[in-house]
């Protein structure tokens, strides 16, 4: 009788798949390891690092890919990695006006943000993988009739396909796709005034990414509400100690763009001025973040003179 059943568990081990078990185990390491890379205070040694881990889960997505740890570690990464490090070589191309390199960093933006848009899709569902692309009337629908539960997926694909769109504003195509982005956002705003994320940074977020979207372009755009907009993203990650805010890159894109839509060389000046006072470890959970923020301030305010006459 032994050896019937150690024969019946030797069978059952092995028609398991033992990639699939290893890598069950590992995706949860990576989840609780996450924060390391958001406390990193070296923007190169993360510039560098960031893509071959992507890679790396990716492989180990390949061999488990119903493994939602792992989808939502790409989500995120995929992502931020796109508007820390990518976004940040376009802008340093745009701002020197090397056309051919703003081509090739807008391609580059376009197929990493449309990765994280197709991980953060996997999670919501085959309907939103339809649907995302209908009629007004469908989208609504679709946005409406998904809850909390989903609050964060949805969020990752509006930052998605909001920053797709950014990278392809020569595409009437693409453009029409920015109310979508605005319905899901509207959507995770309203979700977060019943129940608000745990993660302050996830607070803030869709907040940034409407005040992007409000100062998009200067004829169209809203500069009071995209100021709102940002100083909504810095409320939600204030506290006692830390009233004015501690995720700088809402502040540093407060003074930038606001500024420069406004032609406010003074708000422009103090803000990011603001955001050089403070360390970015005011944030050690977010620090990666802050110190982007920093980068950021210093390049704004070197092109000062550029800007206001």
């Amino acid at each position: 009788m032994r050896l019937g059943l150690a024969a019946v568990f030797l069978i059952n081990l092995v028609a398991c798949d033992i990639g699939q078990l290893t890598v069950g185990t590992t995706a949860k390491v990576l989840v609780r390891a996450q924060p390391s890379l958001q406390q990193e205070s070296d923007y190169q040694l993360a510039h560098d690092a960031i893509p071959g881990a992507l890679k790396t889960i990716e492989g180990f997505w390949i061999v488990d890919p119903d493994n939602a740890d792992l989808i939502g570690i790409l989500t995120e990464g995929y992502c931020q990695y796109g508007t820390a490090f990518i976004e940040d070589d376009w802008e340093v191309a745009k701002f020197a006006k090397k056309l051919d390199e703003i081509e090739a960093h807008n391609a580059r933006a376009t197929h990493i943000f449309t990765r994280c848009l197709n991980y953060a899709l996997k999670q919501l569902g085959e309907r939103w993988q339809t649907d995302l692309f209908g009629t007004t009337e469908k989208i609504t629908l679709l946005v409406q009739d998904t809850d909390a539960g989903k609050r964060n997926q949805m969020m990752w694909a509006a930052i998605a396909l909001g920053s797709i769109v950014n990278h392809n504003t020569n595409n009437p195509e693409m453009l029409s796709y920015l109310s979508t982005v605005k319905l899901i956002l509207d959507r995770v705003i309203a979700l977060d005034k019943v129940s608000p994320p745990a993660r302050k940074d996830y607070a803030a977020l869709p907040h940034i990414a409407y005040g992007m979207i409000h100062t998009s372009s200067t004829s169209t755009g809203d500069a009071t509400k995209a100021k709102a907009e940002f100083e909504a993203a810095l409320q939600v990650t204030a506290d006692a100690e830390h009233p004015a805010g501690k995720l700088l890159l809402a502040r540093t894109l407060m003074g930038y763009r606001v500024g420069v839509m406004t032609n406010d060389q003074a708000f422009f000046h103090d803000q990011l001025k603001q955001v050089l006072e403070t360390p970015p470890s005011v944030w050690p959970e977010q620090r990666l973040a802050n110190e982007v923020a920093h980068r950021r301030a210093r390049r704004y305010l070197s092109h000062e003179k550029d800007w206001f006459h």
